[in-house]
């Protein structure tokens, strides 16, 4: 029988589950209970019917993470993916400040709905995405302090991804991700963006926004050191998948606004299969 937090990894249809097949059943069954917590984390705030029941959930679940820190969570109160959480955060050593940075990221849509500047816009990156694989790579196993910022570059790429997949969803939210001064440099109005307008100043500012996104794959592609490159194989498979997503926002002339860009799943499980089967070989 599937776990709970395997059954929300694979119904999120998340990048990450094509990743994690091709792990041992223990990282793999890990890395689930880490997504789980993350998306329902996440969830606790864009599916709240208001704000102030958005932040009492997002402190809901912090009480549940100092359950699963002093080995509390298997008592009745506790969420059915904090108590598998707590296992893995004993087994694996998982360090709290990354799951608090986690929250804290999440906990930023409640008060964050614009961002004037890219630097402010990183900071929340960093904690929504650069943090889950700071996560992952202590399952993962490493050896070289380096593959740190390895993470910490993949996890921005991966967020700018989404951002620019998402915009139409998040504007619909009412949040916009694309630093306002970027808007201005381009002479892209936000009242266009939510008009879902896409005019020369749109693919201009598109275009610039996904070569940062690119340069943040390359930036990781040279900082994972060479003695992880085995173990990272499932962090590499999802770069593979999201550096896809990314060329599919371009090649679709960032048409964000009329289509849903996704990748399917067999596409997904060949880039996974690709990068695993190179993986071995070069071993």
């Amino acid at each position: 029988m599937r776990s709970p937090t395997a059954t929300i990894t694979k119904t999120s249809r998340t990048n990450f589950y094509y990743a994690f097949l091709f792990l041992p059943k223990a990282k793999r069954e890990a890395l689930y209970a880490v997504y789980a917590f993350a998306r329902l984390v996440d969830d606790a705030v864009d599916r709240a019917p208001s704000p102030r029941a958005a932040a009492d959930a997002v402190a809901g679940w912090r009480e549940e993470l100092d359950r699963v820190y002093s080995g509390a969570a298997h008592q009745p109160f506790g969420h059915p993916v904090a108590r598998q959480l707590s296992v893995v955060v004993h087994q694996f050593r998982l360090p709290r400040d990354l799951f608090d940075a986690l929250i804290d990221g999440v906990e930023m849509d409640l008060t964050h709905q614009r961002y004037d500047t890219f630097e402010q816009l990183s900071r929340y990156c960093y904690r929504v995405a650069s943090v889950v694989g700071l996560i992952c790579i202590e399952i993962f196993g490493y050896r070289n302090p380096a593959t740190k910022d390895y993470a910490v570059a993949q996890g921005m790429a991966f967020q700018l991804t989404n951002i620019l997949r998402d915009i139409r969803t998040d504007a619909a939210k009412g949040r916009i991700y694309l630093p306002q001064e970027e808007l201005a440099r381009f002479g892209y109005g936000e009242a266009e963006l939510l008009a879902h307008r896409r005019n020369d100043a749109f693919v201009e500012l598109m275009t610039f926004q996904c070569e940062r996104a690119r340069a943040y794959y390359d930036k990781a592609a040279g900082l994972l050191p060479a003695e992880d490159r085995r173990s990272m194989l499932a962090s590499e498979i999802m770069g593979g998948i999201y550096r896809q997503l990314l060329g599919e926002i371009e090649g679709r002339h960032y048409n964000v606004f009329e289509e849903e860009i996704r990748l399917s799943a067999p596409t997904k499980l060949l880039i996974a299969l690709r990068i695993w089967s190179g993986g071995l070989v070069r071993r």
